[in-house]
Formats: C-alpha cells, sequence, structure tokens
C-alpha cells in the first residue's frame, strides 16, 4: 500500500538536499523544502518555507503548522554547517552553532513528526552524517556532531522499530558540491591528492548520496533500519594503495 508522497527536507536548496529534492521528485514525492534560502529555481513538485532552523520556537510552529493540512511521513535531516578548525582555535560561538543546526535541528523536526508517523504506523527518517564522524584533522566540532547523529540514528530506530519507523542515516565522503569545488579546484595538488586516495579514483556527486536516500525512503525498506550507508567511494574501507 502506497503511502503518503511528501517528504520534508531540511537544506534542500543547494548541493546533496537538492539531488535528493530532485531525486525523489523524479521518483514521484512531493518535497517540502526547510532551508534559509530559495533554491535557484522551484521545482515541479516542491514546496518552499524560508526558516532558520536554529530557532527551535520557530521551527517546532512552522511543523505545527504544516500538520494542520499536510500529511509528512518522511523526513530527510541534511542541513548542516562546518566551521573548520583545529581544537585550540574552536570558539565556543563556533561549537554551539554546529551544534544547533546539525544535532539540535535534526532532533526537533523528528520529535515534531513522530506523532504522525506513529498514528500511521509507518515513517522513514534519515540522517545526513559525514565520513568525518570517524575522524578528520580540524573538523573538532563537526565531527562532533556528525559521530551525535550517529547515535541518535540508532537510538531512534530502537525507539520506533515497533511503530514501523525506520531510521538510517548517510554518511558522505568527499563530495563535488558547488561549495566543495569552488574551494577546491579540479587541477590543484590538493583536489588530485583527495582524488588519488578515493578507491574509486573519483570524486563523488551529489546525485550517489540521493540515490541511496531513495532507498532508505521506500515503501519497502521497512527491515533497513539504525543503519550507516557510507557514500564515500571506498574511502571508509582504507586505502586501497596502502603498504
Amino acid at each position: 500500500m502506497s503511502k503518503t508522497k511528501n517528504i520534508l527536507i531540511s537544506g534542500g536548496s543547494g548541493g546533496i538536499g537538492r539531488a535528493i529534492a530532485r531525486r525523489v521528485i523524479e521518483d514521484g514525492y512531493h518535497v517540502i523544502n526547510l532551508d534559509q534560502v530559495p533554491p535557484k529555481t522551484l521545482l515541479a513538485g516542491e514546496t518552499f518555507h524560508s526558516i532558520d532552523l536554529t530557532d527551535a520556537q520557530v521551527t517546532q510552529g512552522l511543523i505545527e503548522e504544516l500538520l494542520r493540512t499536510t500529511s509528512i511521513l518522511r523526513l530527510v535531516n541534511n542541513a548542516g554547517i562546518i566551521r573548520p578548525g583545529a581544537l585550540e582555535a574552536v570558539s565556543l560561538d563556533d561549537f554551539d552553532a554546529v551544534m544547533n543546526l546539525n544535532l539540535r535541528a535534526p532532533m526537533l523536526l523528528a520529535q515534531s513528526l513522530i506523532p504522525a508517523m506513529r498514528s500511521a504506523k509507518f515513517g522513514r527518517i534519515i540522517n545526513i552524517a559525514s565520513r568525518a564522524a570517524l575522524g578528520k584533522e580540524e573538523r573538532t566540532a563537526y565531527a562532533a556532531s556528525k559521530a551525535g547523529l550517529l547515535g541518535m540514528t540508532r537510538t531512534w530506530a530502537l525507539e520506533m522499530a515497533s511503530f514501523g519507523i525506520t531510521v538510517n542515516a548517510i554518511g558522505p565522503g568527499p563530495i563535488a558540491t558547488e561549495l566543495f569545488t569552488s574551494g577546491n579546484h579540479p587541477d590543484h595538488p590538493k583536489t588530485k591528492k583527495i582524488i588519488a586516495n578515493i578507491p574509486v579514483q573519483r570524486m563523488g556527486e551529489p546525485e550517489d548520496v540521493a540515490h541511496a536516500a531513495a532507498l532508505f525512503l521506500d515503501d519497502r525498506a521497512g527491515f533497513i533500519t539504525g543503519q550507516v550507508l557510507y557514500v564515500c567511494g571506498g574511502i571508509t574501507v582504507g586505502l586501497s594503495n596502502a603498504a
């Protein structure tokens, strides 16, 4: 039996979030995009709401308003920021900003949607984490937030399993988003080194992550929960040219 086709995506206006929005619309879903900035072009099958997801009161209020007229049984927690810096350079303001968007906002969105999912005996939640959750230089706040997101993913999966709600995470590796390519020219030695260390010998594309998201969102994915799928070209396995 086909469930409601609405998917709420946080940070759906660019990068990985945009690729997920395009993919799921192709698959027949309607996207509710929550982002601070509007997409360059609104897709057919997309509704956009401008919002600061770090404002808990505003976020909860918007979800309450949406749920009065809309059934939302699928959630993709994608919005996030990095704020890079070595340990001694991490400020409390940067740390709090990263945690508020990367960790607290996903919890608030899930809390707001869980009652409807429980009532429907069906739900799909995807948390977009990162390979950096396994450790990466100059990512104290970011890595901690994404590792925390993995912990919440597993915890929610256990709590929600009996209600037909699955909760999974995707850990992207190096993905050629606009943000990445703007600071990493394809011909730069640093970029070439990154690609050389990826076993499949290429950067990932946002569409690679979108394909993984489509799997977890499917009605038929009800026996997959509490999992982390690294879309990383093999770098979480190890270096293929290591001795």
